[in-house]
């Protein structure tokens, strides 16, 4: 069983700040995990992640499948020493991408047959093979498989998706190989809080290492979202730590958080950042717009990442109009710097009771959808 030292709760929030003892070093919670999808959290260096004080990255094993393959990475000493990353990695099972890339699927219960989107070679993915893939890679935190539905789902398929995931469940704490190896729990059932209420007990039932929330971010009203999750949190065990999984705006952080999330994950910060919009204090940014051409400024005044303390926001918008790669690797390490400084400030707020206080703070000055400030 994981173990996850609560060390203080807010007092006005469910928010907790914790130390998830994991093989790779300790987590301190709430944690963001920057996204490592193919091994690499797109332009950013390992050492990068160390500077910005990066805890446990993201790797999938879908993709890691396909290229480089498994066995190379196991040849290789597994995936911690062929990416050079010291510290904890989690890896996803793969199911969302074969539910979102695969050409095409065949769900049965028994596992996927999906073709791959690179070339349409077939596969067929069961829970066993799936925990084998990430015993051979070594993660410290692993997944089983899971079926993810989109939103809207018909109740009837829903129901059907939660039993399968959870069966796959069970099968998958059966095949653990490695101990040490951390295995979390996945919740699914949709929209309908019936469902989710059955996921949870029965998967909690099954003595996970840690308990992750997922099916969010597929389309579902915001209002909705935050029912759900605080509904889940609910049937929890308070001890054990919470994945919040692929969700990760500033402000759906601020709001899980509230709510008793330990764990985020999202492609966000590299996303936006390779698109050009950065993540500031003040809100979201596109630093390709004209007005930046001549701004002195750095990207977020409050900020003293590697990026805010040498360059200009004019100077990254010719980087981007130039089509010059820099301009992706600075605008990244600017916004994975921005998320995991925003964790330490919210662990901060948590162990001092003033989570609500600094949620309130932040929000005030934070226009999520202003781009041209």
């Amino acid at each position: 069983m994981a173990k996850l030292e609560i060390i203080h709760q807010d007092k006005h929030s469910h928010a907790r700040y914790g130390k998830l003892f994991a093989l790779h070093g300790q987590i301190e919670t709430p944690c963001f995990m920057p996204v490592g999808t193919q091994g690499t959290v797109k332009t950013l260096s390992p050492q990068d992640l160390d500077s910005c004080g990066a805890q446990v990255i993201l790797a999938n094993v879908y993709h890691l499948f396909l290229r480089p393959g498994i066995e190379t990475i196991k040849k290789l000493g597994g995936i911690h020493k062929f990416i050079s990353w010291p510290k904890n990695i989690l890896t996803d099972s793969g199911g969302y991408q074969i539910f979102s890339l695969a050409v095409l699927r065949r769900v049965t219960d028994d596992g996927v047959e999906f073709q791959s989107h690179l070339d349409g070679t077939r596969f067929f993915f069961t829970p066993e093979f799936v925990i084998d893939i990430q015993s051979d890679l070594g993660a410290d935190i692993i997944m089983p498989l899971d079926e993810c539905v989109h939103y809207p789902c018909p109740k009837d398929y829903a129901e059907i998706s939660m039993r399968r995931t959870l069966d796959w469940a069970k099968r998958s704490k059966q095949r653990i190989i490695d101990k040490r190896q951390m295995l979390f729990g996945i919740i699914q059932g949709a929209s309908y809080e019936d469902l989710r209420i059955v996921a949870t007990k029965q998967t909690v039932e099954m003595d996970f290492d840690g308990y992750a929330l997922g099916g969010f971010s597929v389309g579902e009203p915001k209002s909705l979202r935050y029912n759900i999750i605080s509904l889940i949190l609910n049937y929890l065990p308070y001890n054990q730590p919470r994945y919040l999984m692929g969700l990760g705006s500033p402000v759906e952080i601020l709001e899980s958080v509230e709510r008793g999330i330990d764990l985020f994950d999202c492609v966000m910060p590299t996303r936006y950042g390779r698109n050009g919009t950065a993540f500031t204090s003040k809100g979201k940014i596109t630093v390709r717009n004209a007005i930046f051409s001549s701004d002195s400024k750095p990207l977020d005044d409050e900020c003293s990442c590697y990026t805010c303390n040498n360059f200009s926001r004019a100077y990254l918008r010719h980087l981007f109009n130039a089509k010059e790669i820099l301009g992706a690797r600075l605008v990244s390490l600017h916004n994975v710097y921005f998320y995991l400084k925003l964790m330490d400030r919210l662990r901060k707020a948590i162990k001092e009771d003033r989570l609500l206080e600094f949620k309130k703070e932040f929000l005030s000055k934070y226009n999520y959808n202003n781009e041209k400030l």
